[in-house]
């Protein structure tokens, strides 16, 4: 059979990328928005077996695409674009690269299935990681998972194992071409191709690995993009569901939950100005002096089996940094559907805020029983933290003392101030 035969046509191939673009502009105008900020790059077979992305391109095997039909080439350029959009790229830290390159499909997909896009059927997908974050996804999958990703994700540090040369191109010229984009290939009716081609007629050789000046402008530029992009999904009315629901968590202020629940704690301590009549021998003024009362603080903890014992050893130790702070007597309430039969547990400022040595669990989550507890004391608290994946049963009236909720997961809260746990 004749070479020419085994190709595909490239101006065919051309044809299909640039009318899953359009569609996706025009129906998905959040996600087509997106996709509009990578430049499409033909790649080298001998890298790129079916798509991938460096945060900056994409890149595609001709054949790859080839193979698609228009609603699966639409689910890939959006997957590409979501990966950016997303800063997959900034947020793998310590984990392992395969691990994290799986929770990231995972985290995707379900998203674009939602979304009503068609994948292409090698895409990874469990309805168990519905809703969650790659970072919640990440210790959920096995260190031994031989799945793999439905693209392929360049902008790591890590060794590439096929020994290619990656290209050089310099990060600031490189930003100022994507900004660039923008305003040209990002109109739709103009003139740009919709494809990068060289006079090769070869692909793209492998890109390099980001570095971490440029981790950190490209995380920026996407988060800016991101914001863009829902904007004018909004206002054509074109984004709801659980992709609505991701994009306003992504766009909240992520602060640290560590300072955000100092600053409440702080906020709370009961600090105050007096004006008795000091001793004659300090004069004859009367001066307000500064004094600071015990803080009375309950620490109720869900124990339904959503909390993994690394982040409820965290919360503790933060706990009992900032008792010391504040000088709080704390009380913990371990709870799932019923309090743990040995609460309370009482710590005293001097005491290690510790967890106790067995806690019954792995129930049906209830707040109830904790906010029932409270109301047979004598005093209210003077705060109430609640470290949960708020999926549970809430009392049907907010109490009268005020309550933060340290929360895992994008689930809400019907009243009290909410932490996210990042």
């Amino acid at each position: 059979m004749p070479e020419s035969a085994t190709k595909p046509d490239p101006s065919a191939v051309e044809t299909k990328l640039a009318a899953a673009r359009t569609r996706l502009i025009l129906d998905k105008p959040f996600l087509g928005a997106l996709v509009l900020r990578l430049p499409l790059k033909p790649a080298d077979s001998d890298w790129c077996q079916t798509t991938a992305t460096d945060a900056k391109s994409f890149y595609f095997n001709p054949d790859y695409i080839a193979s698609l039909t228009l609603e699966q080439t639409q689910f890939i350029l959006a997957h590409e674009a979501l990966h950016c959009a997303l800063s997959h790229f900034a947020r793998r830290q310590h984990r392992i690269k395969h691990r994290w390159d799986l929770a990231c499909d995972h985290a995707i997909n379900p998203l674009l299935i939602d979304d009503g896009l068609i994948p292409p059927h090698s895409a990874l997908a469990q309805p168990r990681f519905k809703g969650l974050t790659a970072e919640e996804i990440y210790p959920l999958i096995d260190e031994e998972d031989p799945s793999e990703t439905l693209d392929q994700h360049l902008y790591d540090q890590e060794e590439r194992s096929n020994g290619s040369q990656p290209e050089h191109n310099d990060a600031e010229s490189n930003g100022r071409r994507n900004d660039q984009d923008e305003g040209d290939k990002g109109r739709l009716g103009s003139s740009a191709p919709a494809v990068e081609t060289d006079n090769t007629g070869s692909g793209a050789p492998e890109p390099r690995p980001l570095s971490a000046s440029e981790r950190e402008t490209l995380a920026t530029q996407w988060r800016q993009r991101l914001a863009g992009a829902a904007q004018q999904a909004l206002q054509a009315g074109k984004l709801g569901g659980e992709m609505a629901r991701m994009i306003d968590h992504l766009l909240q202020p992520q602060l640290p939950w560590r300072m955000l629940l100092a600053r409440y704690l702080t906020a709370h301590a009961r600090d105050d100005y007096d004006y008795y009549r000091p001793s004659r021998r300090e004069g004859d003024f009367i001066l307000p002096r500064l004094h600071s009362h015990q803080m009375d603080l309950v620490v109720a903890i869900d124990t339904s089996g959503s909390i993994r014992d690394g982040e409820l050893d965290d919360f503790m130790a933060e706990i009992d940094a900032l008792k010391g702070q504040v000088r709080a007597r704390v009380t913990l309430l371990p709870c799932d559907a019923r309090l743990d039969p040995g609460a309370p547990f009482h710590f005293e400022p001097w005491d290690a805020f510790q967890r106790p040595a067995r806690l019954a669990g792995g129930g049906g989550t209830h707040f109830t029983p904790v906010f029932d507890w409270i109301a047979d004391r004598e005093l209210p608290p003077d705060l109430l933290v609640y470290f949960t994946d708020a999926n549970g049963e809430f009392p049907e009236r907010e109490p009268t003392y005020p309550v933060i909720w340290l929360v895992k997961g994008r689930a809400p809260v019907p009243w009290g101030q909410r932490i996210q746990l990042n």
